[in-house]
Parts: structure tokens; C-alpha cells; sequence
């Protein structure tokens, strides 16, 4: 999808963020093997442009289905999916608020999907199995249908202990991974599973102060799903075990920048044959630090002059915070402060002497 690529190159922070909201939310139709329709793309640049709402937006795309004539293609329902979904994905991705709670999942799943599934946001009162290609036609094991709300609030409960700011970044992430792929492989809703928790997942990171990149779900939406399948098959007879180092990797990509290869065909299990680590770090991942840091490190990346104002309001912290952890940054001897407070620059220093 290159759409917005003009609008998020123009660097103008309004449109700039409706554009990668959007590029991402028209990515992740392709998780289900959606594909949105010229009518949206051309409705969304005039959303972005200010011409019209978001809610201007999804009155648009639901007068478009009305009033459209007798339908012949095979593809029209999940085409008026795709546009409808996409629309409220953007919409929840501008959306400030979030709320780190099962009952948030399901308003995410409620949203998205309300006057597409009948049981939009409804966790699923049956027990399912999906054929997988990654798998060679086998499937995860889901939990069970009784189970559902109870492991939610267990494994929401378990990792509201997580304290973040004292780990490292490289344990911080293996830490999100196995909760996402958790979250996942509970599959509280019968469809449109994995676009919930992939917004669910944009929203939680992004009250750790981190700016997602938006083309990690626009051109990996489907190593997002296989990888969140191979993060919980395990076949002991074929000695095949679950696997999250896949899921590390995309997160690598879209929290520190770094650029591990991301291929479907990797993701093939292979009996009998045991998975390989890869232990490809970026510069700025090999270094001792937190989340915290790690979004402040990716803020100033971008604007090696901008003040601790401009980064506080940037990650969504206090200029209190940003403060103190610029300076344990300093004192770690990670960043520098160049030429004083009038010209001043921030400089990350890759390899810091111990």
C-alpha cells in the first residue's frame, strides 16, 4: 500500500498521522485476505486532507453500500468489510484513550466489527479449530470456550505485575511477545481475532510512549498471524515445539527499528527439525536499556533538537520523567547533550565505554 506515502512524507503532523493510522488500518485487512475499495482509499485522502470527519467517513462508506446496485462480484461483502473495518480501525488508532483491561479487548472487537458480525463483541460461546498453512493444515489449541473469560482476567492480572522500567529492553519485548501471543491464542472471539488484537497491541504500546511503525502491519499483517501461530503449536510427537522467536523479531522491527527478515516461508514447520534463533540486533536494541528510554532513544533518532517538552508530549509522559531519564541515559553514557541550551543537540552514542 502506497496510498498516503505523499502524506506521510509531507511530514505535517495532522495528516501525517491519519495517513500511517490509515495505511496501517488497510494493512491489517489483509490478514483475513482483505482488500479495501477505491472508494475508500479515495475517501480516506479527503479525511486526511480536512476535508471531512471520521464520522463524515463512515457515513460516507455506509451510504456507498446502500445505495449500491445489485452486487456480481464474488468478493463484495468482505470488499464492504474491509472499508468499514478499516475506517474504524483508523478511528481507534487516533483515539487517545485506552484502558488495559479484557473489557477494552472486547469495545475493541465491539467497535470494529458492530454491523458486520452479529456477535461483534461477544466473546465466543463455542470451541473452534482453524486449518493452518504455516502448520501444514494443523491447527493451534484454542481455549475452550468456558475458559475464556477467566483466562483473560488471569493473564491481564499477571502482567499488570510487570514491572517494565526495571527491565531490559531485549526481556521487555520476549515479555510483550508471549502476552500478545497469549492474548491471541486465548481467541476470545470467533472471528476478526487477530485485527482486534493486533489494534489492542498498537494501543498498549502505545502507552509506553512508543510511535509505532505503521508499515510493520501494513506489509506484515500475515507474518503477525504466523507468527503468533508459531508461538503456540506444539506437536510432541513430531517434535515440534511453540516457537516465539518469530514474534520477537516483528516486535525487534516495530519497536527498535531494526530490520530482521521477515518471511512466511521461515515460519513453515518442518518435523523433526528444530527452530534457529535468530539473534539479529539493531544498534540501538544491543543497548542496556528500558522501554522507557528505548521510545525516548526512537523520539530523539527523529529530532535529534527537540526539547524535553517536545519529547514528554511526544511519548505521551510527563516533562518530569522525560528529564530523569534523560539523565540516566547520560549517566549510563548512551546520550549526550551538544553545544549548550540555545543550539543544543541530543547525540545517541551506539557504543558507550563501560
Amino acid at each position: 500500500m502506497s496510498e498516503f506515502d505523499e502524506y506521510i512524507r509531507g511530514g505535517e503532523p495532522g495528516r501525517s498521522e491519519k495517513a500511517a493510522a490509515w495505511q496501517t488500518a488497510i494493512g491489517l485487512q489483509d490478514v483475513d485476505g482483505l482488500k479495501p475499495s477505491k472508494y475508500l482509499i479515495e475517501t480516506a485522502k479527503k479525511h486526511i486532507e480536512g476535508d471531512i470527519t471520521i464520522d463524515d467517513v463512515k457515513d460516507l462508506i455506509d451510504e456507498y453500500y446502500k445505495s449500491k446496485k445489485a452486487r456480481t462480484e464474488a468478493d463484495n461483502e468482505r470488499t464492504e468489510e474491509a472499508d468499514k473495518v478499516s475506517a474504524r480501525i483508523e478511528e481507534l488508532l487516533t483515539e487517545k484513550s485506552f484502558s488495559f483491561t479484557p473489557e477494552y479487548l472486547a469495545r475493541i472487537h465491539r467497535h470494529l466489527f458492530h454491523g458486520v458480525f452479529s456477535h461483534a463483541g461477544e466473546f465466543r460461546d463455542y470451541d473452534i479449530t482453524k486449518r493452518e498453512w504455516v502448520l501444514g493444515g494443523d491447527t493451534v489449541l484454542y481455549a475452550s470456550a468456558p475458559m475464556i473469560t477467566e483466562t483473560l482476567k488471569y493473564d491481564f492480572s499477571e502482567e499488570k505485575k510487570v514491572n517494565y522500567a526495571s527491565m531490559s529492553t531485549d526481556d521487555a519485548i520476549r515479555r510483550i511477545a508471549a502476552f500478545i501471543s497469549g492474548i491471541w491464542q486465548i481467541h476470545p472471539f470467533g472471528e476478526g481475532n487477530t485485527r482486534t488484537t493486533a489494534v489492542f497491541t498498537m494501543k498498549y504500546l502505545q502507552s509506553f510512549g512508543f510511535g509505532v511503525k505503521n508499515d510493520m502491519f501494513k506489509e506484515h499483517s500475515w507474518y503477525f498471524r504466523n507468527a503468533l501461530v508459531r508461538a503456540n503449536y506444539n506437536n510432541y510427537p513430531k517434535a515440534i515445539s511453540a516457537n516465539g522467536i518469530y514474534l520477537e523479531l516483528f516486535f525487534r522491527n516495530l519497536l527498535l527499528g531494526e530490520n530482521n527478515e521477515l518471511r512466511n516461508r521461515s515460519l513453515l514447520v518442518t518435523p523433526g527439525k528444530s527452530d534457529k534463533e535468530d539473534n539479529s540486533k539493531g544498534q540501538i536494541g544491543t543497548l542496556s536499556v528500558t522501554l522507557e528510554e528505548q521510545a525516548i532513544l526512537r523520539c530523539i533518532d527523529g529530532n535529534k533538537k527537540a526539547t524535553q517538552k517536545e519529547i514528554a508530549e511526544k511519548i505521551g509522559k510527563s516533562e518530569r520523567t522525560v528529564k530523569r531519564l534523560t539523565s540516566s541515559l547520560q549517566e549510563k553514557g548512551i546520550l549526550a547533550r551538544r553545544n549548550g541550551k540555545r543550539d543544543g543537540y541530543w547525540e545517541i552514542i551506539l557504543n558507550p565505554k563501560r
